[in-house]
């Protein structure tokens, strides 16, 4: 059975921070709990609880909340009111469409001196005659029963007849509980029937099914999807045999239909997980050791060639609100793979590119997922050659700073500047040198110049 766990609190008190010590408010409704417990010594300061919805036979374990002044236990499998003799503090309390046959029962919240308003609606114990005036000749603290204001006279006139009402309800009650009896026999029946039926139907499948003849084997598919079939058809007649049963509405009947819904669903899961494992994988390369191109989320892409920053980009449309997480990437140097949400996306690279310097980001305004891999080779670009000559160009200065250092520097000639040897600066160079049988060439210089 379900009941109610640190973890399952944990979650449910957000609004407080996830703290439970002083939790004052807390709703655990449709949990499927199927026992009530732990909350008395978790959460002391609770006023208000919700447990409307779930499958808690009894109600137990709320006696320690002194501070409780709401409590909802509405469509659950409640069939007697009791141990809320220590929730001093209660105001209100809701038992709608519960299973309360025991009227009798409701002489324990006599302690509960502030309690206002009740809700015992949809139990059966409402179909008895003189139902209301009981409860309210029996419970004189209440102003509202079943949403209804309690009047002055209503409440005198029941007190007027509590002894013969009184004794009506002790004979329906045994009526009841008698019936009740009853119904919990054909319940058990029912159960152990459902039992052995599912054992027989198990015997006469591993019968079936261990003979593992040699001419079986050629037709396996064509057995595994006719037995497929019978499955079906099986789980169908199964499912209409239990909705179109006429049952009673009881606590048991209402476990029951819980637990076969559940199981069914459990069946569902576990063939849908079957069927997962069973989907063959993707092929991304093939025998040969050749990569795919593989686009199975079906996205728009683009590839560009940076080749001003020596790189390749890839833009991925990955669905914008698409959580980063369930993105994985793997850029390899001559392919890339994402796989998104488990699908795989893979492109080969028109060249080889460096994955340890690669960068993947998502953009901002388009959630897009766009990755930056660098080439593998580097190339020198045009802007490097531009600063070269720039370098060259102003040589005059750096001639000077070597000269006076003594050291030797090549000399570079850029053919897109001069198309003959650059006599005069041989000459200047010689000048500074101080060669003596020289010093006359300047005028020839000059004439050249000129």
């Amino acid at each position: 059975f379900l009941s109610v766990t640190e973890d399952l609190v944990r979650r449910r008190a957000e609004h407080n921070n996830c703290e439970i010590f002083s939790l004052e408010e807390i709703s655990l409704h449709q949990q499927e709990i199927e026992k009530l417990e732990h909350l008395d010594k978790w959460c002391r300061d609770l006023k208000i609880l919700y447990l409307q919805n779930n499958l808690i036979p009894k109600i137990e374990n709320v006696g320690k909340l002194k501070k409780l002044e709401y409590l909802n236990v509405a469509l659950n499998n409640i069939e007697r009111i009791e141990n809320l003799e220590g929730c001093e503090e209660l105001k209100k309390l809701d038992l709608t469409a519960n299973f309360i046959g025991e009227l009798s029962s409701i002489e324990s919240l006599k302690c509960n001196i502030h309690l206002k308003e009740l809700f015992l609606m949809g139990n059966p114990c409402t179909e008895f005659e003189g139902y209301r005036q009981f409860v309210v000749a029996t419970l004189q603290q209440l102003k509202y029963l079943d949403s209804k204001e309690i009047e002055r006279s209503e409440r005198i006139k029941a007190l007027q007849n509590y002894p013969e009402v009184k004794w009506k309800i002790r004979e329906q009650e045994q009526a009841y509980l008698l019936k009740r009896t009853r119904e919990k026999e054909e319940a058990q029946r029912r159960m152990q029937e459902r039992k052995d039926e599912k054992q027989k139907q198990k015997d006469s499948k591993l019968g079936f099914d261990s003979p593992d003849s040699p001419q079986e084997k050629p037709n396996q598919a064509e057995g595994d999807e006719e037995q497929e079939r019978c499955r079906t058809v099986e789980n169908d007649d199964e499912d209409r045999k239990f909705w179109e049963e006429p049952t009673p509405y009881t606590p048991e009947s209402r476990l029951e239909t819980h637990r076969y819904i559940e199981e069914k669903r459990r069946a569902k899961d576990n063939v849908r997980e079957l069927k997962k494992r069973e989907k063959t994988a993707w092929t991304l390369v093939t025998a040969e050791g050749k990569v795919l191109n593989v686009n199975v989320p079906k996205l728009h892409f683009s590839l560009k060639d940076d080749e001003e920053n020596n790189q390749i980009i890839l833009d991925l449309a990955v669905y914008r609100h698409l959580d980063t997480s369930l993105l994985d990437i793997d850029v390899q140097p001559t392919y890339i793979r994402v796989l998104v949400k488990g699908k795989p996306f893979q492109l080969v690279l028109p060249e080889e590119v460096k994955p340890d310097s690669s960068s993947a980001k998502r953009s901002q305004t388009t959630g897009h997922l766009v990755v930056t891999m660098p080439k593998a080779k580097e190339i020198i670009l045009a802007k490097q050659k531009v600063s070269a000559s720039i370098k060259h160009s102003d040589c005059n200065t750096q001639q000077k700073s070597t000269r006076r250092s003594g050291q030797v520097e090549k000399l570079e000639v850029d053919p897109s500047k001069y198309s003959f040897p650059d006599v005069t600066k041989i000459i200047q160079e010689k000048e500074r040198t101080g060669q003596g049988p020289i010093k006359l060439q300047p005028q020839k210089v000059t004439e050249v110049k000129k």
